[in-house]
């Protein structure tokens, strides 16, 4: 007897509908095992007949040993690991006469089963769940864990299971399954823009705050600079409290990344805030921008919409930061094998850190550097040109003084009241590159657009030129202090850049001017 249903394969961040076949009957060829699987599947898929066996005969379903053949199409797509448990389980229900639903076809069924019938979750519950309801099918079965993040997808009946025996009778229509609903409209209004951390905690640093300000209102990327316990980390870990809220179109992007890494906890559904990504300078090349023999988002995929933090940049291996470039400039990751390619995007801001030398008090005020001749320069140089050349604001971090660190009464700005200066900022960007997709802030100029909207007076080229020979910048730094000037501009609300816009920015160009380190 011949019986089919569906699962789905994530490719990417998308998913591609597979068709469960499973022929019974017969006694299998002479030599040969009484079940074979067929459909290109990773070792992982093969092992589930153990799993899928123990299942069955625990939940006492009977379950003879005939000839089967389990088909996974398309043929020519690899299938990979091991949530495709209980729609071939179904699909040899089915063809075993134990279950009889004329519309199994119509159902997409996903799920790793346990030796006692248990089901287990698995990842890309959210694109498995928008791919299911592009084909229209009539239901979505998948264990109770995954079913919060897939009911987020509207006009699809999302079952959450948790046996494999509720879902036999469910098919069987003799059990009453109710679908998931999920205001998710509602549910992120409620949660968005929640965030563990204020501005309004960090004492003193004023210049600091008003530096990240300026990279989040333009979507620039930082580097600070300073000693042990200056508050570089702390600074860091709050400037996605201040990014624009997410929209829902960028939540459910968000979502459906961290849902394919197998990022999101149980019952979890949509991810609200700006994530924040700060991974160890031991981290791979790989681990970072993403691969592997079975391909899976990096962490500069994972903090797409929101900031990634490199705390201690020169101690990264240099081949890790490399591999970072392109997609800095890109805004998404291709990866590439020999049968397939696949895409992740990667929209970040980048926040680094960094102590100025080994010892980490050069230019301390108070304390002395015992770093030798040259030691600061080598130490930075650790970090290349051409990634700098993508940092747009280099800020120093002092220590905070006594004063400030014990006085209670002064509280700073909350990030609600930086938030909102922000999203103004944003909104004028959002006029002015109408009509351009591929840019959306200031930081993504190119250069004929920068010529056109950073057009300066004569005392601004007047002040830009001194500056650049005073000191001694680089030629880089150019494009970058125009780019910061114009967000400061729209800060201010003011149409043109004016003198003082253009004498912040140039401040903000610290590792560009020549003697810096010694």
């Amino acid at each position: 007897m011949l019986a089919k249903t569906n699962a789905s394969t994530v490719h990417g961040v998308e998913a591609t509908t597979v068709t469960v076949e499973v022929n019974t009957g017969g006694k299998p060829p002479e030599g040969k095992p009484y079940y074979q699987l067929v459909g290109l599947p990773d070792n992982a898929v093969r092992e589930g007949f153990s799993r899928i066996e123990s299942a069955i005969r625990n939940n006492n379903i009977p379950f003879p040993r005939i000839f089967m053949v389990v088909n996974l199409a398309p043929a020519d797509i690899r299938k990979e690991g091991s949530s495709y448990d209980l729609s071939i389980a179904v699909g040899i229900l089915a063809a075993l006469g134990t279950i009889i639903n004329n519309e199994l076809d119509r159902y997409v069924i996903m799920g790793e089963l346990s030796l006692d019938g248990e089901l287990r979750p698995v990842k890309g519950a959210l694109p498995i769940a928008i791919q299911a309801r592009k084909e229209k099918f009539k239901g979505l079965i998948l264990p109770k864990q995954n079913a919060r993040e897939a009911a987020i997808v509207s006009d699809l009946p999302v079952y959450g299971v948790t046996n494999l025996r509720q879902v036999v009778d469910f098919l069987n229509g003799t059990l009453i399954l109710h679908p998931e609903l999920h205001n998710t409209r509602e549910l992120f209004e409620e949660e968005k823009g929640k965030y563990p951390v204020d501005f309004s905690d960090v004492k003193g640093q004023e210049n600091i705050k008003r530096a990240l300000e300026i990279a989040a209102a333009g979507g620039h990327n930082v580097i600070l600079i300073g000693p042990p316990g200056a508050g570089k980390t702390m600074l860091a870990k709050r400037l996605s409290s201040i990014l624009p809220p997410l929209t829902i179109h960028e939540a459910l992007e968000t979502t459906k990344i961290h849902s394919v890494a197998g990022q999101l906890g149980p019952n979890t559904s949509l991810v609200t805030v700006r994530p924040f990504r700060s991974p160890h300078h031991t981290i791979s090349d790989v681990a970072l921008v993403g691969g592997g023999s079975n391909p899976s988002p990096g962490e500069i995929s994972l903090a797409h919409h929101g900031v990634l933090f490199l705390d201690e940049l020169p101690e990264f291996k240099r081949a890790v930061l490399e591999v970072m470039r392109q997609p800095m400039e890109s805004r998404k990751v291709t990866i590439s094998r020999a049968k397939s390619t696949v895409d992740y995007p990667a929209s970040f801001m980048l926040i680094a850190a960094m102590n100025p030398c080994p010892c980490g008090y050069y230019n301390h005020p108070q304390k002395e550097c015992v770093c030798g001749p040259g030691v600061v320069k080598k130490y930075l140089s650790r970090v290349s040109g051409p990634l700098l050349d993508r940092i747009d604001l280099h800020v120093e971090v002092t220590p905070v003084s006594y004063d400030d660190l014990s006085n209670e009464e002064v509280r700073g700005e909350t990030s609600e009241t930086i938030r909102t200066r922000i999203i103004k900022a944003r909104e004028i960007q959002s006029t002015r590159f109408d009509g351009l997709p591929e840019v959306f802030a200031n930081a993504q100029m190119s250069g004929p657009l920068l010529r056109e909207v950073c057009a300066l007076n004569q005392a601004g080229n007047l002040l830009l030129k001194t500056a650049m020979e005073k000191l001694q910048l680089s030629a880089r730094a150019y494009d970058r202090i125009l780019k910061v000037a114009r967000t400061i501009a729209d800060l201010a609300g003011s149409e043109d850049i004016k003198i003082e816009h253009l004498a912040e920015a140039i401040h903000y160009r610290t590792l560009d001017r020549e003697g810096w380190a010694g």
